[in-house]
């Protein structure tokens, strides 16, 4: 049992020096021109393996993407990227996402991910939110196959549809439960 406290406490403090270490700050944080350009990309192909993402968008109050989130881990798991809020297609924001987890798990990935913002409520919680937890405040829903069949303009009325794509990389798990957004200032 002190062996398993042992490693539980190495492992959570791993979790929390790389939680710190892919915090956002001016060191690390992508330029706008870069983050911009790979939004751009990233919505592109998006709309391209997805329809229903190009439905939502002309219905959504503001979308957040990030392009390129990296998360990697052995027991300990990290994930980390950089990403711009969008109204009607202008960037009005920059934004950072970091997670940390632990469990059974190994692998690195690469992933985009998108948030459809449908009301001006779950907007204006992300606007005033000093850092967002994704699980707490107003509800997401993690768009799959599943949910993509059954989803219309007129079926749409959760605050907020999470988009996951482009993944390339083997890692076991992948979800946004946990994972906090907070509003950054690139050069």
């Amino acid at each position: 049992m002190t062996t398993y406290i042992r490693s539980l406490t190495v492992a959570l403090a791993l979790a929390f020096t790389a939680t710190v270490t892919l915090s956002p700050s001016p060191a690390t944080a992508a330029s706008k021109a870069e983050i911009d350009s790979n939004v751009d990309v990233a919505m592109q192909q998006l709309y391209e393996s997805t329809p229903l993402a190009r439905m939502l968008a002309k219905e959504a109050k503001a979308i957040l993407l990030f392009p390129k989130v990296l998360k990697m881990g052995f027991i300990v798991g990290v994930q980390g990227g950089n990403g711009a809020l969008l109204k009607q297609g202008v960037t009005v924001g920059y934004y950072n996402t970091v997670a940390a987890s632990y469990g059974l798990q190994a692998g690195i990935q690469e992933f985009g991910y998108a948030l459809f913002f449908m009301s001006d409520s779950a907007l204006q919680y992300l606007n005033k939110s000093d850092g967002w937890e994704i699980g707490v405040g107003p509800s997401v829903v993690i768009v799959d196959a599943g949910v993509a069949k059954s989803l219309t303009t007129t079926t749409a009325r959760k605050e907020i549809y999470a988009f996951i794509f482009s993944q390339k990389g083997l890692m076991a798990g992948l979800g946004l439960q946990g994972t906090k957004v907070t509003r950054i200032d690139p050069d």
